[in-house]
């Protein structure tokens, strides 16, 4: 009984771990996905830090975190669609990620954030 479970567990601890590796995004791939019209970017900053140093990516959709359960409804038009989600350094982001996942939509957390997007892309 003792190693069905053990059998059982580990194959619930593989299964979780490939269903986070495809809730990630590297700046890379994202950059290449821009003009996709299947993909959107939802950047989980303050207005503020949008126009701190980091900057913003051009056509981004900005729901703070602390205010994306409450406006969830403002995305229901892009629930259908890959939405990479960002923040500056990816924590935010990972947390936006599982709110949207949670709730049906197709969404990735970007690898590294803005810094890594401002350090690799530009």
């Amino acid at each position: 009984m003792s190693k069905f479970l053990v059998i059982i567990i580990t194959g619930l601890m593989f299964f979780n771990s490939k269903a986070q590796e495809k809730a990630v995004i590297s700046v890379e791939d994202m950059n290449k996905k821009l003009t996709d019209t299947s993909f959107i970017i939802l950047d989980v900053r303050t207005p503020q830090e949008l126009e701190g140093s980091l900057g913003k990516i051009d056509g981004v959709i900005n729901i703070p975190l602390q205010q994306l359960e409450g406006r969830l409804h403002q995305l229901q038009p892009y629930k259908d669609k890959e939405i990479a989600v960002i923040c500056r350094s990816g924590n935010r982001s990972q947390t936006a990620t599982e709110i949207l996942r949670k709730n049906g939509f197709i969404a990735r957390n970007v690898k590294g954030g803005m810094i890594e997007y401002r350090r690799k892309i530009q």
